[in-house]
């Protein structure tokens, strides 16, 4: 069973540093099939997210892919919900919290289907 983790946690890094959301695939790995709850999960996914980032941002500057304004205004809007949203979700039943994750990816890959890839 390890081995099955380590390939899982190799295979969502490659993925994460394409930006395809790796860490989705994580958590839902680890929830699903590795039988750990969603808040550990989301705890081993942030830890996860730091090895994962620089590669991936690194990769981003050198194709000159990142919007500087829309990165301070993220980061800005990120870091003043971090706390409340973290103590709102620790209060959260967990199998709602898993419901709640799972309509929010349902959303996403419904509208990335429905916008298609767009030439710049």
């Amino acid at each position: 069973m390890i081995w099955v983790a380590f390939f899982v946690g190799v295979a969502t890094g490659i993925i994460s540093g394409f930006g395809i959301g790796g860490g989705s695939l994580l958590v839902l790995y680890l929830t699903a099939f590795a039988g750990i709850s969603q808040y550990t999960a989301g705890g081993i996914n942030l830890f996860y997210f730091i090895g994962c980032a620089p590669a991936a941002l690194i990769g981003h500057i050198k194709n000159k892919a990142i919007v500087w304004q829309a990165v301070l205004w993220c980061g800005l809007l990120g870091v003043a919900t971090a706390i409340p949203t973290s103590l709102l979700a620790a209060g959260i039943n967990t199998d709602l919290l898993r419901r709640l994750f799972g309509i929010g990816l349902l959303y996403i890959g419904v509208k990335e289907l429905r916008t298609g890839v767009r030439n710049k």
